[in-house]
C-alpha cells in the first residue's frame, strides 16, 4: 500500500512545548472530527529532504490534533502510462485525496523548478472524477528544499498548481535552504528557523481548515457547474 507510516509521531525534540498550542483553532470552528491532512513529497532518494520535511510537518499536524496520511510516490507510474489509469498507486492516491481536508506538499528544486516526481502526483489528481472533485476546496500549504540558498520558485509554482486544482493555499509557505545541514543523523530536523517556520506553516493549515469547513461546499458552488450538472 503507498502510504508511509510515520517514525516516532509524537516525538517533537525542536518544539520548544513553552510556546506551542495544542489547539491552535481554538474558537474558530469546529475541530471535531480531527482535520485529515494528506501530505505529498518530490523526491525518492533515501535520505530525502522533502519527506523528512513532511515527516515534520505530519508529527506537528498530529500535535495540533490533524489526522495524517503521507503518500509514497514509489510506485507511481508516469501520467498516461496506464491505459485508463488502471493502477493501484494511483487509485490510492485520488482516494486519500478525496479523504482528505487540506493538502501539505513539499517539493525538492531541481533546475529550478518542482521535481518529476513532484509533478506527476499532482498530474495524477482529476479536477473531476465520477462527479466527485478530489482537490476542490481542500487548503493547501507548499513548502521546498534546496541543496543551496534559499529559493522560492518551487512554493511559487506549487502556488500555481493549487490555484489551479481550486485549492485555498494559506499564505504562509516554507522553504529551507541547504536542508542537508538541517537534519541530524537520524533524520529529524535540527532547532532554527527554519524548523519555526514549518510550525508557523503547519499551525496555520490547521486554523484555514477548521476556519473554511462549514462553509466550503458553499465556497467552491459554481454556476456553471450547476449549469452543466443540470441542477438548480
Amino acid at each position: 500500500m503507498p502510504l508511509r507510516s510515520l517514525p516516532d509521531p509524537t516525538h517533537l525534540p525542536a518544539l520548544d512545548p513553552r510556546y506551542a498550542r495544542r489547539r491552535p483553532a481554538i474558537g474558530l470552528g469546529p475541530d471535531d472530527p480531527a482535520p485529515r491532512i494528506l501530505l505529498l513529497y518530490g523526491s525518492l532518494r533515501e535520505r530525502s529532504f522533502s519527506r523528512l520535511c513532511v515527516e515534520e510537518a505530519a508529527r506537528l499536524l498530529e500535535f495540533f490534533g490533524a489526522q495524517t496520511r503521507i503518500f509514497d510516490p514509489s510506485t507511481l507510474p508516469l501520467p498516461d502510462q496506464v491505459a485508463g489509469d488502471d493502477h493501484p498507486a494511483v487509485h490510492e492516491l485520488r482516494a486519500l485525496s478525496l479523504w482528505s481536508e487540506g493538502h501539505v506538499w513539499c517539493s525538492p528544486e531541481r533546475h529550478g523548478q518542482v521535481t518529476g516526481i513532484m509533478k506527476t502526483q499532482i498530474d495524477h489528481l482529476p479536477l473531476a472524477m465520477g462527479g466527485m472533485r478530489p482537490t476542490q476546496g481542500r487548503t493547501l500549504a507548499v513548502m521546498q528544499v534546496s541543496a543551496g540558498s534559499q529559493s522560492f520558485n518551487s512554493v511559487n509554482t506549487l502556488r500555481l498548481l493549487g490555484r489551479w486544482m481550486r485549492m485555498f493555499t494559506i499564505p504562509n509557505q516554507s522553504s529551507v535552504a541547504k536542508a542537508y545541514q538541517e537534519f541530524d543523523e537520524t533524520g529529524r530536523m535540527k532547532p532554527s528557523a527554519y524548523y519555526d517556520r514549518i510550525v508557523d506553516v503547519m499551525e496555520e493549515l490547521v486554523r484555514f481548515t477548521i476556519v473554511l469547513r462549514p462553509h466550503t461546499a458553499q465556497l467552491v458552488d459554481r454556476y456553471s457547474e450547476r449549469k452543466d450538472a443540470g441542477r438548480s
